[in-house]
Formats: C-alpha cells, structure tokens, sequence
C-alpha cells in the first residue's frame, strides 16, 4: 500500500483531548471510517498484509476492532470472531482481566471459537499500551492456534506498547503516531 494512501487516511483520525479522562488524547478514528475512501484505503492495506498468510480467523476486540477486523475477515475469505465485554457472548467462554491506561477490564471470547489448525490474525483499531490486546493474545493463545499475528490500524508509538508482546508474535500497524 503507498505511503500516501495511508498518509491520507492518518489525516482524517481527529484528535479528541481529555477523553475519556482528563490528560489522554483520544486518537478518534470514526472519522476515517466514515469517509468511504478511506475505508476503502484500509481495507485494502489489511488484506494486503495477510493476503499470503494462510489465515483462517480474524478476532476483533470490541468494539472499534470489529469495523476492521470484519472487513478483513471478508477480504481473506476468513471467519470471523468477536472479543466482546462480559455478559454478551451467548455460550460458553474464557476470560481475562486485565489493567488498561485508566482501570481494569475483563474480555471474553468463546472457548470453541478458534482451533489448533486455526491461522489468527487479532485486529484492533489502536494500540496505546497494549493492555487489551495483549489479554486478546493470551485468550487466543489457550486454544493453541497454529499461528497468531496481531494487527492495528494506527499505533501510539510514544506509549510504547509493542513493548508488551512475545518477540516471536507479528505484530504490524498501517500507520503510526
């Protein structure tokens, strides 16, 4: 995908201070999803990065990661599942608990949603400090997949959170802050 493509979407992300507490600086992509150019952008640079992958699965995290993370499920001919808050998957799940920038949170997932011959691709929106995504892997890693690979559309570079990942994971953003 060309840089300028993608320098373009990044310029439609606003820039929300003080949500939603005082001192962060919300990167508010909604305004890129809804410019269908730019959706377009997008989903062709996901599938451009695991087009040759072998993937069989795309988690999204609730909510934002389901916009790409289904999108890229579709381009790759992949399934799709969702990573949703508590109380809102319908049967049984595994969960984790986690700390984010400002408090905690629990994910669950379906224990029968992924498989050992499953190829995994995780999608979320942004990566801050990793803590949502980094309780993702461990949720997706307990049903053994043969591969995960982690994926963002924009990635808060300063917050460092790629820091938080196994050295032997993928992980890749289409552009960075």
């Amino acid at each position: 995908m060309k840089k300028e493509l993608l320098d373009r979407v990044k310029q439609e992300v606003r820039n929300v201070p003080d949500f939603p507490v005082e001192g962060i600086q919300f990167k508010d992509l909604t305004t890129a999803f809804k410019d269908p150019q730019a959706m377009h952008i997008i989903a062709d640079a996901l599938a451009d990065l695991y087009r040759d992958a072998g993937v069989t699965k795309v988690v999204g995290i609730e909510a934002r990661g389901f916009i790409g993370g289904a999108i890229l499920a579709d381009r790759l001919g992949a399934g799709f599942v969702p990573l949703r808050k508590p109380g809102k998957l319908p049967a049984e799940v595994i969960q984790k608990t986690y700390a984010k920038e400002y408090g905690t949170d629990t994910i669950e997932i379906h224990r029968d949603a992924i498989t050992p011959d499953d190829v995994v691709v995780i999608h979320d929106d942004l990566l801050a400090t990793g803590g949502t995504m980094l309780a993702a892997l461990e949720l997706v890693q307990e049903m053994k997949p043969r591969k995960v690979y982690i994926n963002f559309i924009c990635d808060l570079e300063a917050l460092n959170g790629r820091a938080k990942f196994p050295a032997d994971v993928e992980v890749t953003s289409l552009f960075t802050f």
